[in-house]
């Protein structure tokens, strides 16, 4: 089973990285094979790609997974509430971090 990460980055510190990689970390351990937009975009700051580019690629992935896993304040992101509406509009499965 595949999993995506989403939950806020814009404004955060370190763009919530290590939020995305202690959780994509725990989902490995339980036998997920995880999608993490922090492994995919390390760079964030000095990404030449312009965020249009990368919307279009996270999405892309969202939809080769099954589940889409949301992170604590993911309410509060565009683009978290845009990936959460697409794995509503796709019937995937979706999980809340409790942490």
């Amino acid at each position: 089973m595949k999993i995506y990460i989403a939950g806020p980055m814009t404004g955060l510190p370190e763009h919530n990285y290590p939020a995305f990689n202690r959780e994509a970390e725990f989902l490995r351990r339980q036998g997920w094979e995880v999608v993490n937009p922090a492994e995919l975009w390390p760079n964030f700051e000095g990404a030449v790609r312009d965020l249009t580019e990368i919307v279009k690629l996270d999405l892309a992935m969202l939809c080769e997974c099954d589940t889409i896993y949301m992170l604590r304040g993911w309410e509060r992101s565009a683009g978290a509430r845009t990936e959460h509406a697409v794995a509503v509009w796709l019937n995937l499965e979706i999980l809340y971090a409790n942490a």
